[in-house]
């Protein structure tokens, strides 16, 4: 029998959704067929220290993977041959390992912004998700709205506030902030996902107290018009040609005013999900191509997830965000969606690392512009 493809699943890193990666890495390992992978676990803690953790100490049906604290210390290097290796930093810990492909189960800045991606291209390996642009692209919010919109994909009304802006001049800031707007509206950092920092402001003195807040993960921040809307996610899956799942839809409790951190991942009970969302047959068919659109327009690879509003009013559809590397925990809407469209989160998987190999063996082919 051929030998099996080695993925590296990576998982922690350093930002503020550190915790929920390690529910998403926890539901990837239990789900990778290991007739066909041999699966190895390496974690980022919060310090950004690189570990191997042995597969045999992990539990497989533990809800979250942990960070082993004697775990030796890894980095990635060249082997011999070229191959991408995981390499000890203490020559006692273990052996180098070869690795064939890289699934990066990270969310947040310093993981799927484009950082990580970065490190995985000078290390030549294949990695699951989408390149350095597009990652860090779709990472800042108001970069993906520009681009979104600029490709004739509708967007919600938005300001942008700068920190250094706002600490220099507070008032004329705030007065930028809600020029054409009206309550309430959402502020949010530009390059947080998960809905960290996120806040519904629905009066004018809370607004200030709503950016130190935000101000608090990221240098920009949106001030962005809230609209009466549902909100509508759709799965997008690389190949030949791009597949957008059924959409589903997030319907927030009523003690949760929007869709925050708290009602994803820590209140069992935060949220009803339709799945797939009710809508007309138009409407499925009109979201759908937009989160294809979109895929395309900010030039991701392999999956994200796509969300958008839809106002009650107008009934018209708007990009709301995107997540190159969407949440994969055991509630997670983007495995959910594929499953609902008739691909199971083990053959998801499994394309996924296909879907990587083969992104990667048609860049390795191309000429590099200099001579080895």
């Amino acid at each position: 029998m051929a030998d099996k493809i080695r993925v590296v699943v990576l998982y922690g890193g350093r930002s503020g959704e550190h915790e929920v990666s390690l529910k998403s890495g926890a539901s990837v390992l239990r789900h990778l067929d290991r007739a066909r992978f041999e699966v190895i676990p390496v974690s980022i803690d919060k310090t950004g220290r690189w570990q191997w953790n042995d597969l045999a100490r992990i539990d497989p049906a533990q809800a979250a993977l942990p960070i082993l604290p004697d775990a030796p210390e890894m980095r990635l290097a060249r082997g011999a041959d070229g191959r991408c290796v995981l390499m000890p930093i203490s020559k006692s810990a273990t052996d180098p390992i070869e690795i064939d492909v890289v699934f990066p189960v990270m969310h947040g800045p310093l993981c799927e912004d484009g950082t990580v991606q970065g490190l995985l291209e000078l290390a030549e390996v294949a990695y699951v998700g989408s390149g350095v642009l597009a990652s860090a692209v779709s990472m800042d919010k108001d970069v993906a709205k520009r681009l979104a919109e600029f490709a004739g994909v509708p967007v919600a009304p938005y300001r942008v506030l700068t920190r250094k802006a706002f600490a220099a001049d507070r008032t004329a800031s705030l007065a930028r902030a809600v020029e054409g707007l009206s309550l309430p509206v959402f502020v949010k950092p530009c390059n947080m996902g998960s809905s960290v920092g996120i806040h519904k402001v629905k009066t004018w003195d809370a607004l200030g107290p709503a950016l130190d807040d935000a101000f608090r993960y990221d240098v920009k921040v949106l001030v962005e018009q809230g609209v009466d809307a549902r909100e509508i996610e759709v799965a997008v899956l690389d190949g030949a040609t791009l597949f957008a799942s059924v959409a589903s839809e997030l319907n927030p409790n009523a003690h949760h005013e929007f869709y925050s951190y708290e009602a994803k991942y820590l209140d069992p009970d935060g949220a009803r999900v339709d799945l797939p969302a009710k809508l007309d047959a138009n409407q499925m068919e009109r979201v759908r191509a937009l989160a294809v659109q979109v895929f395309g327009a900010l030039e991701c690879s392999d999956l994200a997830r796509v969300d958008f509003f839809l106002d009650r009013k107008t009934g018209e559809f708007c990009f709301n965000e995107i997540n190159t590397l969407p949440g994969f925990t055991s509630i997670s809407m983007y495995p959910k969606m594929m499953e609902a469209s008739g691909v199971p989160y083990g053959e998801l998987l499994t394309r996924l690392v296909h879907l990587a190999l083969d992104r990667y063996q048609q860049r390795h082919a191309l000429e590099r512009g200099y001579s080895s």
